[in-house]
């Protein structure tokens, strides 16, 4: 059977919620007072199409963090070194983490909002899981790393966005500094 495609209308309307939704994030201090009825209004849409596109708050963010984030996700599994599965571990690992960070700094309000929807701890959320089995399998491959599941972690909470606000947005680092930083401290994990 054939797959049924989308009205077209459903189309621009999940296009106008999306792009009200990365708007109000961020405009956004606080994540969490981005309402769905504010991402319906603001998009000129009824609240009954944002639920049926998204299901909810959660559905409607980490759709949009998808979309973003897509362009690396290609990159990582199908993509040239130093992203892509052909790369050495030494230098694949400082190239993804450096993916993470500058999409994180780049795109920090939705970040925020993924890793604090719904009160969800962030180290519980789909993209985590995924990103910490990617870097703990190339990290397995790093000799004196032993399984790399401990060093995954440790080099995934150095690009967690509420960590990347904190220095920017608190601190006023800008992103080369912050890329500088995290490019040292994990040659030093490497040991490189």
């Amino acid at each position: 059977m054939a797959e049924r495609k989308p009205r077209k209308d459903a189309v621009r309307n999940r296009a106008a919620l999306l792009a009200a939704a990365d708007d109000l994030f961020a405009r956004s201090a606080h994540p969490e007072d981005v309402t769905m009825a504010d991402v319906a209004a603001a998009a000129g849409v009824g609240k009954a199409s944002l639920f049926r596109a998204f299901g909810d708050r959660t559905g409607l963010i980490r759709a949009l963090y998808a979309a973003r984030l897509e362009p690396i996700e290609r990159a990582v599994a199908e993509g040239p070194a130093p992203l892509g599965p052909a790369a050495p571990p030494l230098e694949r690992v400082p190239a993804l983490l450096d993916a993470l960070l500058t999409f994180k700094f780049d795109n920090r309000h939705l970040a925020l909002a993924l890793e604090s929807a719904a009160g969800a701890s962030p180290y519980r959320m789909d993209h985590y899981d995924r990103w910490h089995d990617l870097l703990r399998a190339v990290l397995a491959r790093v000799p004196g790393l032993g399984d790399g599941d401990f060093a995954a972690h440790a080099l995934l909470v150095a690009v967690r966005a509420d960590l990347v606000e904190h220095l920017a947005g608190d601190r006023g680092v800008d992103r080369e500094r912050m890329r500088a930083g995290l490019a040292a401290f994990t040659a030093r994990v490497l040991g490189v």
